[in-house]
């Protein structure tokens, strides 16, 4: 049995979960409303206030599905109840960030700036303070989102490890070489 799959979810107050007849589970909160269409093979249960996520056998497909259904279902209801937040430092000289509304604004040191348009799910706050790094958060109800948004903002200037300049994320260590040192005679 999977350590993982066989967990049951706790509902919290405030959330609705509903699974339709073709294994379209929705979870609706607070936060927002989420959806997942689960395999077939899968099934998904609710039983007093929990979600209980059981496999036909013991394949090694179903296996890995009844790991993978119960984590996404789980990352569900936190996000509609919870949300999630991600936090973001641009590191470098000349390294700006601005937001109107729903559109980033990145200076990273290439000729033009970088824009974006982000999806609504997605909240956005820019922080500039004086002698400090420009900081982005970022707040959502759907974790896979979120991460595919951070995970592309960190691609156009990844960390290098010389002077350690590009987008990170906060508290990410950079490992840092020593470079070139000069030739002693």
């Amino acid at each position: 049995m999977s350590r993982i799959g066989k967990l049951p979810i706790a509902i919290p107050a405030g959330v609705t979960v509903t699974v339709n007849a073709d294994n379209l589970v929705t979870v609706k909160g607070p936060k927002g409303t989420l959806t997942q269409q689960v395999n077939p093979d899968i099934t998904v249960k609710m039983e007093d206030g929990q979600i209980h996520v059981t496999r036909p056998s013991d394949d090694k497909e179903h296996r890995a599905l009844h790991g993978l259904y119960r984590a996404l279902i789980h990352n569900m209801v936190v996000g509609v109840s919870e949300g999630f937040k991600k936090a973001q430092e641009l590191v470098g000289v000349g390294y700006r960030a601005t937001n109107e509304g729903q559109v980033l604004k990145l200076a990273l040191g290439y000729t033009h700036e970088i824009w974006m348009v982000l999806p609504e799910q997605i909240k956005v706050e820019t922080k500039t303070e004086r002698n400090k790094n420009p900081m982005l958060y970022f707040e959502s109800c759907d974790k896979q989102l979120l991460g595919q948004l951070c995970a592309k903002i960190r691609s156009f200037r990844k960390p290098e490890p010389y002077k350690g300049k590009g987008v990170r994320f906060e508290g990410e260590i950079v490992r840092r070489k020593a470079g070139k040192s000069a030739a002693k005679k």
